[in-house]
């Protein structure tokens, strides 16, 4: 479901999307192809891109800095050694006992291998780089991850291409 201005709001199913269709509440943007909802007296395209009709006024939608999430942005895979067939940790890239804080820019997915031998050090001195460098994540990050596999429709909306 898109806002007014194209901007991605969530994920919702084909029955509340239909809903906002026939109340006029939003407008279909992108049907599957050959297929079709039936009723008695109407047949109309299988939604699978809708946007609300007016600007609805969120407030910033602020990911909350939990392990479950920081697991989640980073794929749930070890950012040391790439492995995510492991139990997993949260590792501090500069350790706590270096006045390293809890942020997202700080905190990084890692296997409890990596975190034992990376210890109280920092990562350069551990002779361990990450992969990739960890960043807060937005919303939309997370609706590609719910998800799971996208339409090809929806990549230009997801931000994507």
């Amino acid at each position: 479901m898109l806002n007014h201005n194209y901007e991605p709001l969530s994920v919702c199913n084909v029955k509340k999307a239909v809903i906002l269709l026939y109340l006029g509440k939003a407008e279909l943007i992108e049907a599957l192809d050959g297929r079709r909802l039936h009723s008695v007296s109407m047949s109309m395209p299988f939604p699978s891109i809708v946007r609300l009709s007016i600007y609805v006024r969120l407030p910033f939608k602020k990911i909350v800095l939990s392990r479950k999430n920081i697991l989640r942005r980073d794929g749930h895979k070890c950012q040391y050694c790439g492995r995510g067939d492991v139990p997993l940790t949260v590792d501090h890239i500069v350790p706590r006992a270096r006045s390293g804080e809890d942020s997202w820019e700080n905190l990084v997915c890692a296997c409890v291998r990596c975190n034992n031998r990376k210890g109280d050090l920092a990562p350069g001195e551990a002779h361990m780089s990450l992969l990739r460098k960890p960043i807060r994540p937005n919303h939309v990050m997370f609706i590609r991850d719910f998800v799971g596999s996208v339409d090809e429709g929806w990549k230009p909306y997801l931000f994507m291409n």
